[in-house]
């Protein structure tokens, strides 16, 4: 057992007396898991233990509510690393194992799997070993402790990493959670040269223990089955005939299907002769009495030679719904290129897939949780179904385009039928942050937000009669009060003071939260004898020389091949606007019959404080271009994307038809680092002769 500190002790038996939670790292101190019989190995793997207390859980803040919002619950749509997300949802007792179901499609394939051996190469390459496993089993095990006790999990992937993950989910959930693989056939046969076609995904579903909720889905009958099995027709007399294939029942006949009658276990009240019909070795399925009642009632199906067995009829205008679903789908087709639900969103999944998983595995009210929104399918359905909702995603593309959706849905699945106004949602920003909002924060709210931006445990204390807000890890953590009277400031002096007072009754590590603009020297660190004093400025990314790595913004692609891409961010960072500059004309083509819009991007150039942004050139920090037509000063909605690839190929213009202009569009210039710069414009601007207005 590893060896605890005097200090480390005594914090220990103050947690524990206070009722409170241990943290995560004395947790695992104390109790050390145990190894598993087998598992998967390979490099870079590191312990449960240490991802759950090593994650940092930054803040969420609130953006924007979509909807009056009462006082009960708000779903909640997520920008940001989901790792770091799910980390804080752990602080929510609303959420924290309160999840009844968790469906994840995570980035297993893009388009570049349909572009050729090339292109289906650097994919395979990007996603290789043991980095991507890595990043999904660090989400499944935050999943697994979000789930509740009586949750299920469906993880959507394909044939290149479905055999490995299923190997790290039989660690996470347990080999004996385990329940279905699922097969969904997700495109028609099609010809692969030198192998079989790859036509599937597979599904699989886990349930947090042995109790999980389960409603039956039921599939619609087709011809071909209902001709394979119900075979039998009954007259409205009793008389039976057995159909020919394809043969349909007579006019004013039931069909019917035969079903086993006999026990799977043996029992001496089961054994016995009936109307003259021997039993089965281990008898019928029910007594005598029960026999009796089915043969009143006409359920009982007798063959002529009595060394037959009795059965029972199954009539088919009396399966509703139609029968129960196995596990392999074949009766959901992929999404075509006109359907209703379409958001071109790549590798959007159609909503009948949703709606079986969410009326499978939850009931009204219950929590879904997507982690890799994506299009918004997931949140979508479980909006239909009177569910309530979070989703996850690090794409920009994706929060804009869920948003679209959630706006503008439809009763029915597949988007079809009346409008419905979804109950209210907030859209949140997790490891990005608007500064100039958060410094308006009362000081209780300040104060609180400063302590969880950095992973901080919010507990006031007190030593030498200095008042402290919390913990790092094991170190103390002060909140610097800039708002308090006098114009206080961090200095040298301020450090001195304070390591006189208290430099002898802590640890090795103090830690000084504070705005940047309050601090009055350059160092990250001050040593005084023994102790080191971090400051921690507001705002700035992360201290590197704390997490032995440099920090990770959350980068948005540059083409559509780009969406899906893993991103696992380190840190957090704070919203800077990219300088944009951009003439907006009307040009009359040769080859078109009308005018359209230009946008030519003269300057592009993001501000982000990221290692490596200052040295990108011009219009090399550009991620895309989104465009709404027709913009109410409310919201944006999202309905053309132009990817930075492509606008550099058109010469740094956009391009835009005309007769889509409304009132007033609003324009989104977004960097690779998630930074947006907005602009309003209206026909006039494009009709300037500067092209300004």
């Amino acid at each position: 057992m590893v060896k605890i500190s005097k200090k480390d002790r005594q914090r220990i038996i103050e947690i524990l007396e206070s009722e409170g939670e241990l943290p995560l790292d004395y947790k695992h101190i104390l109790f050390p898991p145990e190894r598993k019989e087998y598992e998967l190995v390979y490099v870079g793997k590191d312990r449960e233990e240490d991802i759950l207390a090593d994650t940092m859980a930054v803040p969420l803040q609130p953006i924007k509510t979509f909807g009056k919002n009462g006082n009960g619950w708000t779903n909640k749509l997520i920008f940001g690393d989901n790792l770091q997300a799910m980390k804080s949802l752990l602080d929510d007792p609303d959420v924290k194992g309160r999840v009844k179901l968790i469906y994840i499609d995570p980035p297993f394939a893009t388009k570049q799997d349909f572009r050729g051996s090339q292109d289906q190469k650097a994919y395979q390459d990007k996603i290789a070993g043991a980095k991507f496993i890595e990043f999904l089993r660090k989400r499944l095990i935050f999943l697994r402790e979000l789930l509740a006790d009586d949750g299920s999990i469906y993880v959507h992937l394909d044939y290149r990493k479905g055999h490995y993950v299923k190997t790290i989910i039989d660690e996470i959930f347990t080999e004996t959670n385990f329940v279905n693989e699922i097969i969904w056939q997700r495109t028609a046969s099609h010809n692969d040269p030198g192998r079989y076609g790859n036509v599937h995904d597979s599904i699989f579903l886990y349930s947090k223990k042995n109790q999980r909720v389960w409603n039956m889905p039921l599939v619609s009958q087709n011809k071909k089955y209902i001709d394979s099995f119900f075979v039998y027709a009954e007259s409205p007399k009793g008389e039976i005939i057995k159909l020919k294939k394809w043969e349909d029942a007579p006019n004013g006949w039931r069909r019917f299907r035969l079903g086993n009658f006999s026990s799977p276990r043996y029992s001496p009240s089961l054994v016995y002769e009936y109307k003259g019909y021997k039993p089965p070795e281990k008898g019928w399925k029910v007594t005598k009495e029960k026999m009796e009642e089915l043969d009143k009632q006409g359920r009982l199906y007798f063959p002529k030679n009595k060394n037959g067995r009795i059965q029972t009829k199954s009539y088919l205008d009396e399966v509703i719904g139609g029968k129960p679903a196995n596990d392999i789908w074949t009766d959901i087709s992929p999404l075509q290129a006109q359907s209703s639900e379409r958001t071109q969103y790549p590798t959007q999944k159609p909503e009948k897939i949703l709606e079986r998983i969410i009326s499978a595995s939850s009931n009204k009210d219950d929590f879904v949780l997507d982690a890799f929104a994506g299009s918004g399918t997931t949140l979508a359905v479980a909006e239909k179904l009177g569910r309530r909702w979070i989703g996850i995603d690090c794409g920009k593309l994706a929060i804009y385009t869920i948003q679209k959706r959630m706006l503008d849905l439809k009763r029915k699945i597949g988007n079809k039928g009346e409008s419905l106004t979804p109950q209210p949602f907030t859209l949140y920003h997790v490891g990005l942050y608007d500064f100039s909002k958060l410094k308006k924060l009362p000081w209780k709210d300040w104060r609180l937000f400063a302590l969880h931006l950095f992973n901080c445990r919010d507990n006031k204390h007190t030593v030498s009669g200095i008042e402290l807000d919390g913990y790092k890890g094991r170190s103390d953590v002060m909140v610097f009060n800039y708002q308090q009277e006098g114009g206080v400031v961090l200095d040298y002096g301020f450090v001195d003071d304070l390591h006189s007072m208290i430099g002898s009754k802590i640890g090795k590590q103090f830690f000084i939260i504070a705005p940047a603009a309050s601090v009055m020297f350059l160092e990250d660190y001050i040593d005084k004898g023994s102790v080191r004093y971090y400051i921690l400025r507001i705002p700035y990314s992360i201290i590197n020389e704390l997490h032995n790595r440099d920090f990770e913004a959350i980068k948005q692609p540059v083409d559509e091949s780009q969406v899906n891409d893993t991103v696992d961010a380190v840190g957090f960072d704070f919203i800077r606007p990219p300088k944009v500059e951009c003439e907006y004309l009307l040009r009359h083509p040769k080859d078109q019959l009308h005018e359209i819009a230009v946008i030519k991007i003269k300057t592009f150039k993001s501000e982000a404080m990221i290692k490596g942004a200052s040295q990108l050139g011009n219009r090399e920090s550009l991620s895309m271009v989104m465009v709404g037509f027709d913009y109410d000063r409310e919201v944006f909605n999202l309905d053309e994307v132009f990817y930075a690839s492509e606008i550099e190929k058109n010469g740094w213009e956009v391009h835009l038809p005309v007769e889509s202009i409304k009132n007033q569009i609003m324009v989104m210039y977004l960097d690779i680092y998630g930074n947006e710069y907005r602009e309003i414009k209206t026909m006039d601007c494009f009709k300037s002769i500067k092209g300004e207005c």
